[in-house]
């Protein structure tokens, strides 16, 4: 009997060390990001034969510090996280969308009293976090470069705050086009987009420095390949995304260019 208890957990230290973490940025609830990323890490694993499992955080600063720690062997991650965790914690750039940029947008409540960021002056403005770049931060700098006063509020996801705005709680609040549009009907209807920023190379999809050689090579090559057949190209379609390409760190120089040097 203790014989096969130590073989037991033996097999289960092997298995857990042999493990690939796929953290995704948390910009909805763990169990929708769950139903769509889960798919994918198995079909990567079936691509692989790596053992590659979904993993999130409660919150996007829980997800940051995990990124910090290098919890996670990949990441998706949004362009500043990329910029500031290829820098602290060595993520290499993998893929991204092709043909893609993201843009930060404001949404208000349809038929509400909200038409524009000016109608925003001394209200309260929802944000999934600090360092959500689209959502956040480069919603925050255009509505500072109209100098309109506003109070941030940090509601943990893109999710919470399209709710809350559709609740009347805040007058706008910040997300992106792609977390908008995966919104269901009953909540997005209730909701309008009042103002959309520039834009800027999209989210990453990264490769800690801790995996081998081999293992990087058949994580990007697989990735990639996604959008090139059916069962790929339908998985990254339930996410919102079309085909992916192959990314290199410099593509993020454009986010560099904005010299945002705080997660805060």
């Amino acid at each position: 009997m203790r014989y096969s208890i130590i073989l037991a957990s033996m097999v289960s230290f092997s298995l857990s060390a042999g493990q690939i973490k796929f953290g995704i940025v948390p910009q909805q609830s763990a169990k929708d990001l769950a139903k769509k990323w889960v798919p994918v890490c198995q079909y990567l694993s079936k691509e692989t034969g790596l053992n590659i499992t979904f993993s999130t955080a409660p919150d996007i600063p829980t997800f940051e510090k995990r990124l910090e720690t290098k919890t996670y062997d990949i990441a998706y991650m949004n362009p500043y996280h990329f910029v500031v965790y290829h820098k602290k914690s060595q993520y290499q750039a993998a893929a991204k969308v092709q043909n893609k940029q993201i843009q930060g947008i404001l949404v208000s409540k349809k038929n509400g009293l909200f038409h524009s960021p000016a109608d925003l002056s001394k209200r309260q403005i929802a944000f999934p976090s600090p360092a959500a770049f689209a959502a956040s931060i480069l919603n925050r700098a255009d509505l500072k470069l109209q100098n309109i006063e506003f109070t941030p509020r940090y509601v943990s996801s893109h999710d919470s705050v399209y709710r809350n705005v559709a609740k009347g709680i805040f007058a706008a609040g910040g997300g992106v086009m792609r977390t908008f549009n995966n919104l269901s009907d009953d909540i997005k209807n209730q909701l309008v987009v009042i103002h959309k920023t520039k834009q800027f190379t999209p989210h990453a999809f990264a490769l800690s420095d801790s995996l081998d050689s081999v293992s990087k090579i058949k994580i990007q090559n697989a990735l990639i390949k996604m959008g090139q057949h059916p069962k790929g190209k339908e998985l990254l379609r339930r996410l919102g995304m079309g085909p992916l390409e192959k990314a290199s760190n410099e593509d993020w120089d454009d986010v560099r260019a904005q010299n945002i040097d705080e997660l805060d």
